[in-house]
C-alpha cells in the first residue's frame, strides 16, 4: 500500500485471483483491465459486490478506480477488487476503518481448491476398501 502523486494503490486478494487497484479523487470512474465495470464483469452482482467498499462509506462518486486482475474466476475478481478498494480506503481516511472492517471487507478469504493427493482419484476422495 502506498501513495504516489494523489492516487493510493493497494493489492487485493481472494482464493487465486489478485487485484493490484489504484484510487484518487475524481468523478466515479471505475475500470477493471481496461474495460469499463460493466463490459467486465457480465453479472449485475459482480459489479454490486466489487462497489460495495465506496458504497458502505458513501464515496462512490468521489473516487476514481483502476484495478488490474488476474487469476480465479470473475466472481473472485469481484471480490479481489473489494478487498483492494477497502485497503486502499484505509490508507486515504483511517477513521473510516472500523466501518470497513466490520463490514468484514478487510479479511481476506484464503479458502483454495485442495490439491489432488497421490495415488487417490481426488483431494479428499479414497478408493473403496476392499475386505477380500
Amino acid at each position: 500500500m502506498a501513495t504516489t502523486d494523489s492516487r493510493t494503490y493497494a493489492t487485493g486478494k481472494r482464493k487465486t485471483a489478485v487485484a493490484r487497484v489504484w484510487i484518487k479523487p475524481g468523478t466515479g470512474t471505475f475500470t477493471v483491465n481496461g474495460h469499463a465495470i460493466d463490459a467486465y464483469f457480465d453479472r449485475s452482482t459482480s459489479v454490486m459486490i466489487a462497489k460495495q467498499a465506496l458504497e458502505l462509506i458513501e464515496a462512490t462518486g468521489a473516487f476514481d478506480v483502476v484495478a488490474t486482475c488476474r487469476g480465479g474466476g470473475k466472481s473472485a475478481q469481484a471480490e479481489a477488487v473489494r478487498h483492494g478498494i477497502s485497503r486502499a480506503l484505509c490508507e486515504v481516511d483511517a477513521e473510516k476503518r472500523p466501518a470497513i472492517k466490520r463490514a468484514g471487507f478487510l479479511t481476506r478469504d484464503a479458502r483454495k481448491k485442495e490439491r489432488k493427493k497421490y495415488g487417490q482419484p481426488g483431494a479428499r476422495k479414497r478408493f473403496q476398501y476392499s475386505k477380500r
